[in-house]
């Protein structure tokens, strides 16, 4: 070849390459890329075929793209060659500047781990001929020094070595071509990101579309509240189902929030509800109130929603609307506590009240037990009166605070009257009689007619109690002794009117009073069989005098 011709043949090549090189930048994914990189060798840089192997995630090596032997492509594409047995090849390799040759008598051009292929073709006898064993690598580095893949060539169409110049033609472009493969893997792991984000988003908004409709839709109530900042504790949204509920408009209930609904006896617990930023377990039952000024049953459950970094949103509160059972269980305990036919306190409600008032100090006049920590100025002269522990005085109008089992002994001005709890026990004279003469539906409306005269003649907070039969009782706390017997009088005078019952006036022959003092009894049921027994006495002492008087 003369000088003229191959400087004609290098621009030629040259020309190749540049359409090749614009080829391989013009696409737009990765496969698309490498498949250009084995085109442009085999269409433009004078080799029968070419094969990509592109550096996976593992490290490993993947055939990933193959030109110019359809036999070839099915034999090679997909296979896998380790990173390690290619570091071994390209270090062993005769180095030709920025590629990498491997002649037959190196005996590396077969090793297990790196995918290989040898060509069926005749040996030539040219001292440059092309030997079937020999391979020519191209390695594929980004300009950081990062190997992206290796390009290996095959079956020059001269059927000759490649000359320096297409040597170098092949590194120029094996430069290329790595800038390329690196940027489209660039690209496509971009894509891949902004799909993967796009899908997460999409499902975010799914997410929340969802969560808002449950939220909005839900049966029953649900708020959300806030856990950071100025947020925390506010009600940042409510749905329609605590609306309804409640009676109130969505940003009335967010302005008042639960803490200003809740009953004033159960504050403390939504404090302790929703005061915290740990998830609350179990739950909570409470009053609020409702926009018509009456208390409805709740039961609150809460949980912390957290974001995707951990940090806390928000708490969710379920409020689920237990009105109903509230009443089937007051109802119950009502039942288990009160006389199904004149509403009163039953023996069982009468001994649980009682017990209450045997605590420490229950038989000391004037004795009050208070609960721990109670804080209240002592009247007169007063004590705290410790289990165990010795008395301590304290000044008339002091300010205490009362420690777990004290109990505050007011000493009573001198000449006043001792006061302390008293046991008034009722018997009905001549209730048999009634049930005999009138029938037992009118004995009926006789006992609670009884129950209603009795507890409109005792003081409020005073106990009418129905042990059953014509037996009645009356607990009274902190009254003196003559006030105690002015009690039974009056009570005796209320029971002396007939009671009307169906158009009869009914009599009552009277009925029979006996009174204990709880400093006299040692156990509530001490204190029942004593005043039992002054009924008895009184009503013996009554029956004497009326046959004398007869």
């Amino acid at each position: 070849m003369t000088a003229e011709t191959e400087t004609h043949v290098r621009l030629a090549t040259l020309r190749l390459l540049n359409r090749v090189v614009a080829d391989l930048n013009a696409t737009r994914d990765l496969k698309d890329t490498l498949q250009a990189v084995v085109d442009g060798v085999v269409s433009g840089l004078g080799f029968g075929v070419a094969a990509v192997n592109l550096v996976r995630a593992d490290g490993d090596l993947e055939v990933a793209a193959v030109a110019g032997n359809d036999e070839l492509r099915k034999a090679m594409a997909g296979q896998i060659g380790s990173r390690e047995g290619w570091d071994r090849i390209l270090a062993a390799a005769e180095s030709w500047g920025p590629l990498r040759f491997l002649g037959h008598r190196s005996g590396l051009a077969e090793v297990g781990d790196v995918p290989s292929w040898i060509p069926d073709l005749p040996i030539g006898d040219h001292p440059e001929a092309w030997h079937p064993r020999d391979a020519l690598l191209a390695p594929l580095h980004t300009p950081e020094g990062d190997l992206v893949g290796v390009l290996s060539v095959d079956l020059p169409v001269d059927g000759l070595r490649p000359a320096p110049w297409r040597r170098e033609v092949l590194g120029m472009f094996a430069a290329q071509a790595a800038i390329a493969v690196d940027n489209a893997r660039l690209r496509s792991d971009m894509q891949r990101a902004v799909a993967r984000l796009e899908r997460e988003q999409l499902a975010l908004r799914a997410s929340e579309e969802s969560f808002r409709q449950a939220f909005e839709y839900a049966p029953s109530g649900m708020v959300m509240t806030g856990v950071r900042g100025h947020e925390q504790g506010q009600l940042l949204r409510a749905n329609d189902a605590l609306c309804r509920m409640l009676g109130y408009p969505a940003p009335v209930l967010k302005r008042l929030g639960l803490g200003a609904l809740a009953h004033p006896e159960d504050r403390p617990l939504l404090a302790g509800h929703l005061g915290g930023t740990v998830p609350v377990a179990g739950c909570t039952e409470l009053r609020l109130a409702r926009s018509d000024g009456t208390y409805r049953w709740v039961s609150l459950r809460t949980s912390q929603v957290a974001d995707g970094l951990g940090d806390l949103r928000f708490g969710l509160t379920h409020v689920e609307d237990i009105e109903d059972r509230k009443q089937r269980e007051q109802a119950l305990v009502h039942e288990a506590s009160h006389d199904p036919l004149t509403g009163l306190p039953n023996g069982r409600e009468l001994r649980a009240r009682l017990a209450a008032r045997f605590g420490p100090g229950a038989g000391l006049p004037g004795a009050t037990p208070v609960p721990a920590g109670a804080v209240g100025a002592v009247g007169s002269v007063g004590e705290v009166r410790e289990p165990y522990a010795d008395e301590w005085a304290m000044p008339a109008g002091a300010i205490l605070s009362i420690p777990e089992g004290a109990v505050v002994v007011v000493d009573e001005p001198p000449g006043a009257e001792r006061r302390g709890v008293a046991l008034l026990f009722c018997d009905l004279d001549g209730f048999k009689h009634i049930n005999d003469n009138f029938g037992h539906h009118i004995g009926d409306v006789v006992l609670k007619a009884v129950a209603e005269r009795l507890t409109a003649a005792v003081r409020e907070g005073d106990t009418v109690a129905r042990l059953g039969g014509d037996e009645f009782v009356v607990l009274a706390d902190g009254i003196g002794r003559e006030e105690a017997e002015e009690m039974a009088v009056r009570l005796r005078r209320a029971l002396s009117v007939p009671i009307p019952a169906e158009g009869l006036a009914v009599p009552l022959e009277g009925a029979s009073f006996g009174i204990g003092w709880a400093e006299e009894a040692a156990e509530p049921e001490d204190l029942l069989r004593i005043a039992d027994e002054h009924m008895y006495a009184n009503k013996r002492r009554r029956d004497r005098a009326q046959r004398r008087a007869g």
